[in-house]
C-alpha cells in the first residue's frame, strides 16, 4: 500500500480554525454553543404567539385594528435584527500564515535581542498614535499577529474579532465591528415590543374584566399570565442593556473597554476614537459604512488530501498506465502478425506446453498381433 496526493478544491470556510459552526455553504456563522439562542427565539415567538391568539382578536375589534399590525411590524424586525447578528460576521480577523508568523517572530527577537535564560521576555507591543494619542497593540499568541485597535481575542470563539464588544449567548455570536449596529437595534426594538406586548395584555385583561370578571378574564385567556410574567421579568434587563448600549454609542465606547475602563481613571488618556460629540458618536456608529468581510469563507482553495492505494494491483494510483498481465494462453499468429515475430510465436508456442506439463508416467509396451502369435508358439513347445 502507498499513500498518493490528491488536489481537490474546497471552500475556505471548511478549514478556518477557530470554534465557529458554518451553514449554508459558509453563508451562515455561529459560535458553538447555541442553547442559549434557541431559547432566545422561544422566548421571543413562543410570548408573541400567545398575544396574537388571545389578547389581539379582542384589541382588534374593540379597540384599534392597527394594533395587532404595529405588532406584527415589530415582530417582524425584531427577527430579522436578530437573525442578522447571530448569522453574520462579526469582524473576524484571519490568522497569520506560516511564512507571516516566522516572519514576526523574526522580527521581535531582532527587536528585543538575545534574552539571557531566567529571564522573562519583554513583552509583545507595538505602539501606534491615533489623534495625537498613543494606543499599544498587543501580539496575539494564537493567531500569531499584532491585534488592530479596539481588538481582541474571544476565548469562546477563539478568534481575534475587530472592535470587540462582547461575546452575547443570547444571539449566539459575538458582537464585534460588522454586527454591533445590528444587536443595538436588536435590543431596542426588543425592548419595545416587550414593552407593547405588557402594556396591552394589561389593556386587555382591565376591559375583559369591566364586563366579566377578573377570575372568568384570565379563565378564557390562560395565556395572559404567561405573557404578563415573561414580560416582566425581560422588560427590566432589556431597557437596562439598551440604555447601557446607548451610553456606550454616546461615548464611542465598548463594552470591553469599559470593563477594562481603558480610557477611565487618572493614569489612562482621553478616548481617541470618540468626536467629543453625542450625535457625531452615534453616526458613525449606527450609520457609517458596512464593513466587507475579510475571512472570503466562501472562496475556493486547493487542498491535498492521501488517498492509499495498492501498487502491486492492476489499478494502482503510482502508474496510471493500465498494467498487463500474461496469460497462460498460446500466441496464435495471424495475418496482422509481423513476419519476424511469428518464429519467436512459434517456437514459444512448442515450447510452452511442454514445460508445463509433468512427466508422464512409465507404462509397459502395448501387446501387438506378432507377439501375440510368438506368445502362444511358445506356450505349445
Amino acid at each position: 500500500m502507498s499513500a498518493v496526493m490528491i488536489t481537490r478544491k474546497v471552500r475556505k470556510w471548511e478549514k478556518l480554525p477557530g470554534k465557529n459552526t458554518f451553514c449554508c455553504d459558509g453563508r451562515v456563522m455561529m459560535a458553538r454553543q447555541k442553547g442559549i439562542f434557541y431559547l432566545t427565539l422561544f422566548l421571543i415567538i413562543g410570548t408573541c404567539s400567545l398575544f396574537f391568539a388571545f389578547e389581539c382578536p379582542y384589541l382588534a375589534v374593540h379597540l384599534s385594528p392597527a394594533i395587532p399590525v404595529f405588532a406584527v411590524l415589530l415582530f417582524l424586525f425584531v427577527m430579522a435584527m436578530l437573525l442578522r447578528t447571530s448569522f453574520s460576521d462579526p469582524g473576524v480577523l484571519p490568522r497569520a500564515l506560516p511564512e507571516e508568523a516566522n516572519f514576526i517572530e523574526m522580527e521581535i527577537e531582532a527587536a528585543n535581542g538575545n534574552v539571557p535564560s531566567g529571564q522573562r521576555a519583554p513583552p509583545r507591543i507595538r505602539n501606534v498614535q491615533i489623534n495625537n494619542q498613543i494606543v499599544k497593540l498587543k501580539y496575539c499568541y494564537t493567531c500569531k499577529i499584532f491585534r488592530p485597535p479596539r481588538a481582541s481575542h474571544c476565548s469562546i470563539c477563539d478568534n481575534c474579532v475587530d472592535r470587540f464588544d462582547h461575546h452575547c449567548p443570547w444571539v449566539g455570536n459575538c458582537v464585534g465591528k460588522r454586527n454591533y449596529r445590528y444587536f443595538y437595534l436588536f435590543t431596542l426594538t426588543l425592548s419595545l415590543l416587550t414593552i407593547y406586548i405588557f402594556a396591552f395584555n394589561i389593556v386587555h385583561v382591565v376591559m375583559r374584566s369591566v364586563d366579566q370578571g377578573f377570575l372568568n378574564t384570565l379563565k378564557e385567556t390562560p395565556g395572559t399570565v404567561l405573557e404578563v410574567l415573561v414580560c416582566f421579568f425581560t422588560l427590566w434587563s432589556m431597557v437596562g442593556l439598551t440604555g447601557f448600549h446607548t451610553y456606550l454609542i454616546s461615548l464611542n465606547q465598548t463594552t470591553n473597554e469599559d470593563i477594562k475602563g481603558s480610557w477611565s481613571g487618572k493614569n489612562r488618556g482621553q478616548n481617541p476614537y470618540s468626536h467629543k460629540n453625542i450625535i457625531k458618536n452615534c453616526c458613525e456608529v449606527l450609520c457609517g459604512p458596512t464593513y466587507p468581510s475579510v475571512l472570503d469563507r466562501r472562496g475556493l482553495m486547493q487542498e491535498d488530501s492521501p488517498a492509499a492505494a495498492n501498487s502491486e494491483g492492476p489499478c494502482s494510483f503510482d502508474n496510471p498506465v493500465a498494467q498487463t498481465t500474461k496469460t497462460t494462453a498460446p500466441l496464435i499468429p495471424n495475418e496482422h502478425t509481423p513476419d519476424d515475430i511469428k518464429p519467436s510465436i512459434a517456437a514459444e508456442k512448442s515450447s510452452g506446453p511442454k514445460d508445463d506439463q509433468p512427466p508422464a508416467a512409465m507404462q509397459p509396451p502395448l501387446a501387438s498381433p506378432e507377439t501375440d502369435a510368438e506368445t502362444s508358439i511358445a506356450k505349445n513347445q
